[in-house]
């Protein structure tokens, strides 16, 4: 059997902070009164698409670490390039609040874009057999 560590926490840490954006978008539904759709809030149209934006980007990280690591070549680098994911969707949620912590949403854009395309370039260089 082949035990995939990496995978297994990035797919834990994954539905743990899919747990916590969706426990964001509810607080503001209860707030506002909005059970379905937004009813025309910005601040839920917020949260739901930093929720929406995690479960876009998410799958693709997923996929290319457990690729990677049944690969063979998911070293101690992965572990870091899954938690600096982790670390910039948090970022982004936050930021998609707007205000002070508008910042955040760059960094986790940046990051998700850097993470992705580090590990579709890691898988390519797999399958030439440069890596």
């Amino acid at each position: 059997m082949t035990v995939l560590p990496v995978t297994l926490a990035a797919a834990a840490a994954a539905a743990i902070l899919n747990i916590w954006l969706m426990l964001r978008v509810g607080a503001v539904r209860r707030a506002l009164g909005v059970s379905v759709g937004d009813g025309g809030s910005e601040p839920l149209q917020r949260r739901m698409r930093a929720q929406l934006n995690f479960v876009e980007n998410t799958a693709f990280v997923l996929v290319l670490i457990a690729a990677i690591e049944l690969a063979g070549r998911g070293s101690w680098w992965l572990s870091l390039v899954a938690a600096s994911y982790f670390i910039g969707r948090v970022l982004h949620g936050f930021g998609m609040d707007g205000g002070n912590w508008g910042w955040g949403r760059v960094v986790g854009i940046i990051t998700t874009m850097l993470v992705q395309l580090g590990l579709a370039v890691v898988a390519v260089l797999i399958v030439m057999g440069v890596m």
